[in-house]
């Protein structure tokens, strides 16, 4: 397994990880070729005994004093402890054992230790959330500690480490499990070990500590570009006695088309999904280097509910006084049929979880009273859980292509608008609280998290930094003069509402959609706020922590904002050379013409019996529909659109599938270098450019 890549100037290493999957192998030492199933079931028994080791050292070390050890980094001598999480384990003594009468490698014994390693050394960061909230609970007979005041606040970040970036989403979260134990136990947890039980190994196999002993993975030399060969050790029976009980076998598999021939492979993670054997190939390649600063192009965006993404260009002139610049065009993600389907799967999953909780009711009552459980009822429980397992599938599904695509729309105008920099509103603190039970409902199930992770990916393959700005006052002020807005219901509306923003200064007298103000907002604060730029390590996302109100500029509308040089003067627009350098080209005539109706004065028409040439034949009086195209359905939740008139994917109903109904606005590429004509064929002589013949 190659592990290095070269580099160029200006390059940096990306990591990165995709999935595929494995429906057959061969057993080198019989020879036998094992399908899908018999490949499965060997993995599940590799899978079960990493599980076993796992757990006994994390349940064995689950308390305070040993995740403080080894989140400390020394021993009890004061050597520092390996980087490696299996090498640390070991260290201090707390290796796997053996389960009596099993043999079981060392190699395996080291992945099941690097998988506990891994979860306990994750667990610190929880402990000391989970301290500073202990610390800190309120006391007194007001006090509520999910309504804490600005002091106890105060006090809350002062306790949790780095503090002020944590967000306030995940204090809450925290919060609310406190409270749950309370009200279960009638008593506060005393640290996260009482209040958490201890972390399995997430029935995986996590191959990256082994070594070439276990397994190896390298491209299929006869097309290195499409596939790759796992070799690795497997147990014949759940319960391996001997040596020899564990063969090696090969695993062709394709490679997913996400991995660029060039770039380096690691070793995968195992896991099973549905029966299947599915593999999580980390691989590196080569990608342009990001940066915090320096950016003078970007692009940003807000989040919506209806429309899901709105976002536009701004530009950063130099000079003493930078000034931002946008033509004021946004562009739009709508992806209203897919967030109709995902509202309709999840009124179908609260149904199928309500069947089941009073089925479960039922048995249970049955159980207590000393009665058997009715066979009926056991066999519709089943059902209802599998078909509610399934929905559950289908909504992770529908989002994470939600996710991706929205991911994608805002890395490809970035590309098309020569940006540098994706800026997106810091929103892990929104919670749907107080706001209605549909609004509440839409807020929480959003995928924003999800978004911004893809997002990241994406834009890291073509050298595009992903920064997250602070959302507060972003809807609030008027992006041209930063005047504080007049919601209210729509243009014509003056009803108080929360879509239509109007600056009152009648100076201004911006009016916009609340969301085309706030990434006007949120692009100009990001460029006037690259100094205070950081990156956090614990995401590897660049984040601006707060706001300097002197910093905050108004945006410049302009017709056509021309682009940025390097030393951030504007770079003077290309003018297209018109002059005539040859023929005009001929309009070619179509190929095929239409036959009804009859052209004038063409043989069908004076043919034609049912009347002169040009005029369409009689047929069926049209009808008006019996029922509006426009009109919700029963089940439909009351806050999706139809399909726009202007953008109707053929064949398109609402909620029927998913690129249907996913309509972006075509982005415009912007800033052609300078003396670049306008159209690659003008300048050219006739000969390298023929005009196609003429039909007869």
């Amino acid at each position: 397994m190659r592990r290095k890549i070269q580099l160029a100037e200006g390059e940096t290493e990306r990591l990165a990880c995709a999935s595929a999957s494995a429906f057959r192998g061969l057993d080198t030492v019989t020879g036998e070729v094992l399908g899908a199933e018999a490949l499965a079931g060997r993995v599940g028994w590799l899978t079960s005994l990493v599980e076993t080791l796992c757990t006994e050292v994390t349940a064995a070390h689950w308390n305070r004093p040993d995740l403080a050890r080894l989140a400390s980094g020394r021993d009890r001598s004061g050597a520092r402890l390996p980087s490696n999480a299996w090498m640390a384990v070991r260290t201090l003594g707390w290796g796997a054992s053996v389960p009596e009468g099993l043999y079981v490698p060392d190699r395996v014994c080291r992945v099941a230790e690097e998988q506990a390693g891994r979860a306990l050394r994750s667990a610190w960061w929880r402990s000391e959330i989970t301290d500073a909230v202990l610390a800190t609970w309120p006391t007194g007979p007001d006090a509520d500690p999910m309504r804490r005041t600005e002091t106890e606040w105060a006090a809350l970040r002062a306790a949790c480490p780095d503090g002020q970036a944590v967000a306030a989403s995940v204090l809450r979260a925290r919060t609310r499990q406190v409270v749950a134990f309370h009200v279960a136990y009638g008593h506060l947890p005393v640290d996260v070990c009482a209040l958490e039980s201890a972390p399995s190994g997430g029935r995986q196999v996590v191959l990256a500590a082994a070594d070439k002993q276990l397994c190896t993975l390298t491209r299929c030399p006869d097309d290195p570009a499409r596939y790759g060969v796992l070799n690795v050790r497997l147990p014949v029976r759940p319960d391996p006695r001997t040596r020899a009980d564990w063969h090696p076998a090969v695993i062709r598999f394709r490679l997913p088309p996400t991995i660029p021939l060039g770039a380096a492979l690691h070793a995968p993670t195992l896991r099973l999904r549905s029966g299947r054997l599915r593999l999580d190939v980390a691989f590196t390649s080569a990608a342009p280097t990001t940066r915090a600063g320096g950016h003078t192009r970007a692009v940003a965006f807000d989040y919506g509910l209806n429309t899901l993404l709105t976002g536009g260009t701004l530009t950063l002139t130099g000079g003493a006084q930078p000034t931002v610049l946008t033509d004021g065009h946004p562009v739009f993600f709508r992806p209203d049929g897919v967030l109709a389907k995902a509202d309709r799967l999840r009124l179908l999953g609260e149904q199928l979880w309500t069947k089941t909780v009073h089925l479960q009711a039922l048995l249970d009552g049955r159980t207590m009273a000393g009665q058997w459980p009715e066979p009926l009822t056991t066999a519709k429980l089943a059902v209802l859980q599998a078909e509610h397992a399934a929905v559950s599938r289908r909504r992770t599904k529908l989002n994470e292509q939600l996710a991706k695509a929205a991911a994608r729309f805002m890395v490809e105008t970035a590309r098309a608008a020569g940006a540098t920099v994706i800026y997106l509103e810091d929103l892990r603190d929104m919670e749907a609280r107080g706001k209605g039970r549909t609004l509440n409902t839409r807020l929480s199930s959003s995928v924003r998290g999800q978004i911004v992770a893809h997002t990241r990916h994406q834009a890291a393959a073509h050298g595009i930094a992903v920064v997250i700005v602070p959302a507060r006052g972003t809807s609030k002020y008027c992006p041209r003069c930063l005047s504080v807005f007049r919601h209210h219901a729509a243009p014509d509306n003056p009803k108080p509402g929360w879509k239509w923003a109007t600056c009152p200064d009648t100076d201004c007298g911006y009016s916009a959609d609340r969301d085309v103000a706030a990434w006007q907002r949120i692009g100009a604060r990001g460029l006037t706020h690259q100094r205070t730029t950081v990156l956090d390590r614990s995401s590897g996302t660049y984040v601006i922590r707060r706001t300097v109100k002197e910093l905050d500029q108004p945006v410049r509308h302009t017709s056509h904002p021309d682009p940025v040089t390097s030393s951030g003067l504007p770079q003077p627009r290309a003018t297209a050379d018109r002059t005539k350098t040859g023929p005009t080209r001929n309009r070619p005539v179509p190929r095929q013409r239409r036959r009804v109706p009859a052209p004038p004065a063409t043989p069908a028409a004076h043919t034609a019996a049912t009347g002169p040439g040009g005029k369409r034949p009689a047929g069926r009086q049209p009808q008006s529909p019996r029922r509006h195209p426009q009109w919700r359905g029963r089940r439909q939740a009351p806050h999706t659109m139809s399909t726009p008139t202007q953008h109707q994917p053929r064949g398109a109903r609402l909620g029927a599938g998913f690129h249907l109904h996913t309509h972006a606005t075509p982005v415009r590429r912007q800033g052609r270098p300078s003396g670049e004509p306008r159209s690659s064929s003008q300048g050219r002589s006739r000969a390298e450019n023929p005009a196609p013949p003429r039909k007869t």
